[in-house]
């Protein structure tokens, strides 16, 4: 056990799961973060969350936001009630009780029922989507799929964040459980919106090759298929900003990336608030770009109701986003990806692929299957 009088004693990691373990043997929820870039994480606790139909970047009390991938169900937030910061592995930010914390076991998480363990044939699903955008029903969809396997009960959760976090220092790293949503983790490298002093960000992430340490990022060749893959999410997002009549806006890029054993292409866009006269810009472009062309398809409405169709499972919080709302001024909303969902007796790895008429049913399902990877290593 770990007294708040030892805390230099105890290393971060014992610390937070300490205060994770008291919050859930209290039945309370919690969310727990890494900053993309740095060496920051964030612990909020809290008693009760609040359901929104949509959420208001400009109004929203600080917390944390956890949406699923159906843009009509409603958003989860979790009030920043008890709230702690951690820098280089020292608490910062917040108040250890003055009680005994008690690290978390896997019995005190929150766990949903197994939901369906028949996922459908992914080379089948993709050869169906070929055949949509070829009879022109849409440019683009992404089937996504899903795989089942047992883990060990007495692994350290909070010590496999802090590893995902090692592993991945590019990508917001999150782990949250509560009654309402389960049990999730993951590391995604896909910026939703960012709104932070008056400047607005969003990014186009699509394509993806595999990734070795030896890579010489100047000299990675795109096929085409990747290539428009991923300018169709870009001309996505500049189509918003033309349906709100935004002209003013910088894009950089596109440019390739690593994220953990993948390469990506990303192209940045940023609008100056201010100058545009746009403070709820980051709410509006929130509803319109949720779910992204990345994750669903293009035309939404039509790539959305085929994967609803013909995926054969719910995603629930797989590809939906999530991040903290107006936490020290600053909300960052990121895309669900590269995730995993536990449950008391299994974890299930979550990982799409974009597919274009020039799909190949093998290649998408090896991407994927790369993909999930970034997780399952993590229980070897």
């Amino acid at each position: 056990m770990v007294s708040a009088g030892s805390i230099a004693a105890h290393t971060e990691t014992r610390i937070i799961s300490g205060l994770i373990g008291n919050a859930l043997q209290r039945g309370n929820s919690f969310c727990l973060w890494k900053t993309p870039a740095l060496d920051e994480k964030y612990l909020l606790i809290t008693r009760e969350i609040v359901l929104e139909n949509e959420i208001s970047l400009e109004n929203a009390a600080p917390g944390f936001a956890f949406a699923p991938f159906d843009p009509s169900a409603q958003k989860i937030i979790f009030p920043a009630e008890t709230l702690y910061r951690f820098e280089n592995g020292e608490l910062v930010e917040g108040k250890l009780p003055n009680a005994e914390i008690n690290p978390a076991t896997q019995k005190d998480y929150h766990f949903k029922a197994t939901g369906q363990t028949l996922p459908v044939n992914y080379e089948e699903l993709v050869n169906q989507s070929i055949s949509q955008i070829a009879s022109g029903a849409f440019e683009k969809v992404v089937p996504s799929r899903f795989e089942d396997s047992a883990y060990d009960k007495t692994v350290d959760l909070v010590a496999m964040f802090e590893r995902l976090c090692e592993k991945h220092p590019q990508a917001f790293v999150s782990f949250i459980s509560s009654p309402q949503t389960g049990t999730w983790m993951g590391a995604t490298p896909e910026l939703l919106v960012r709104v932070s002093r008056n400047r607005f960000k969003t990014i186009a992430l699509a394509g993806t090759l595999p990734y070795s340490p030896d890579t010489n990022l100047k000299t990675v060749a795109w096929t085409q298929k990747e290539i428009e893959e991923q300018a169709l999410v870009s001309r996505y997002i500049i189509s918003c900003f033309k349906k709100i009549r935004l002209r003013e806006y910088e894009e950089h890029g596109p440019k390739t990336i690593v994220a953990g054993n993948v390469l990506h292409l990303k192209t940045e866009f940023e609008v100056d608030m201010q100058a545009t006269n746009f403070p709820q810009l980051g709410s509006v472009m929130l509803k319109l770009l949720h779910p992204t062309s990345a994750v669903c398809g293009m035309p939404l409405e039509s790539a959305l109701e085929f994967l609803q169709n013909h995926e054969g499972y719910p995603r629930e919080f797989y590809s939906g986003y999530l991040g903290p709302l107006n936490i020290r001024n600053q909300s960052q909303l990121y895309v669900n990806l590269r995730c995993m969902q536990f449950f008391a007796n299994q974890v299930r790895f979550y990982a799409g692929a974009g597919v274009t008429i020039d799909s190949v049913p093998g290649d998408e399902w090896n991407e994927t299957e790369i993909k999930m990877h970034n997780l399952k290593k993590l229980f070897y």
